[in-house]
């Protein structure tokens, strides 16, 4: 087992550190740290950002060859962790304690340090780990007086006298975002601003489930297992990916093995609409993209994106966009000009 020590609030020095003990190319700017690994240890990479009002996140997408062991320190009395595992599994414990907890993939979790002083994770040999650790100091000074910072430690640390730990059911609009925030192209303040703006959303959905896992804690909230929440993801994004093609819910169900009952279910459970729904959502995320980001008219778009009539899909722009699509690209080529 590689075992690597760091302090939560030098990601400079946790870097090098990871860097000494399991080789890689190391990245550096003033926000963000990335250790690229392709050797016999690991492979993948391991990305922090650092972001203003103690908001720090810390990425892994590796795959290692051996037990790796992080032991970070953290704020005692301060520090709230959301932690969600998009692949694989992770393991989390406190210091000398003898309890592990283990993340499964699409599941999310929060951590409180209330008398320990460190986090340790584990990252599994021959398991590829995807998993976002978003770590928020409450005391620090631009938290400390918010009612953002105030919320957090009312739930998760204020009258508590031991380490909280809480594991979440199964939940894929937290993937979708994570997704997003590693698929952010742009550099400097603009990448910052986009970043902590995904940041916040995820937090609030992570506490959003929390909440709502909470409320509902004797209820069984699906009957899907993980493995079918697994084939539901990976058709969500076969949809996001290819929202052209006339998806069809049979033709869908054949391409998972999953009966149109189950497809129905999984994606109300974690989308919150029907798949017909769903399907029209992304179509319609991907046309203001096409808008914004092309040169295209709005008759190749409507087609582009999977849509049959151009009147429907003026309708359904319209009671997203609050404007016709003619319109949003009108208003969009006048902000650029």
């Amino acid at each position: 087992m590689i075992t690597i020590a760091s302090k939560v609030n030098d990601l400079y020095s946790f870097f090098e550190a990871l860097k000494n003990e399991i080789g890689g190319t190391l990245a550096q700017t003033n926000s963000e740290c990335k250790l690229d690994i392709n050797n016999d240890i690991a492979r993948g990479s391991i990305r922090s950002i650092a972001l203003e009002d103690g908001l720090t996140v810390l990425e892994f997408d590796i795959t290692a060859s051996e037990n790796i062991q992080l032991t970070i320190d953290t704020l005692v009395g301060s520090n709230v962790n959301f932690m969600y595992c998009s692949k694989g599994k992770l393991s989390h414990t406190f210091e000398e304690s003898t309890t592990t907890t283990t993340v499964d993939a699409f599941q999310t979790s929060i951590i409180a340090n209330i008398i320990s002083g460190q986090n340790i994770i584990l990252l599994e040999k021959d398991i590829e780990t995807v998993a976002t650790l978003i770590s928020v100091n409450t005391s620090h000074e631009g938290n400390s007086s918010s009612q953002w910072g105030s919320s957090l430690r009312d739930a998760f640390i204020s009258n508590k006298t031991e380490d909280y730990v809480y594991v979440g059911s199964y939940n894929l609009k937290i993937a979708e975002n994570i997704k997003q925030l590693q698929c952010i192209k742009q550099d400097g303040l603009v990448r910052q601003l986009l970043t902590k703006g995904i940041v916040n959303v995820i937090l609030a959905l992570e506490i959003d489930h929390h909440n709502k896992d909470i409320e509902n804690l004797d209820m069984e909230p699906t009957s899907l297992t993980k493995m079918e929440i697994g084939l539901i993801a990976k058709l969500t994004e076969y949809i996001k990916e290819f929202p052209d093609l006339d998806h069809k819910v049979e033709n869908l169900s054949d391409r998972v093995g999953l009966s149109a009952a189950k497809l129905q279910e999984g994606f109300k459970f974690q989308h919150g609409l029907t798949i017909c729904e769903y399907i029209r959502s992304v179509r319609l995320t991907k046309s203001e993209e096409l808008i914004i980001n092309t040169d295209l008219n709005i008759s190749e778009i409507v087609y582009s994106v999977g849509f049959t009539s151009r009147s429907y899909f003026s309708k359904i722009f319209k009671e997203r966009y609050d404007c016709t699509p003619s319109d949003y690209k009108k208003n969009k080529l006048a902000v650029s000009a």
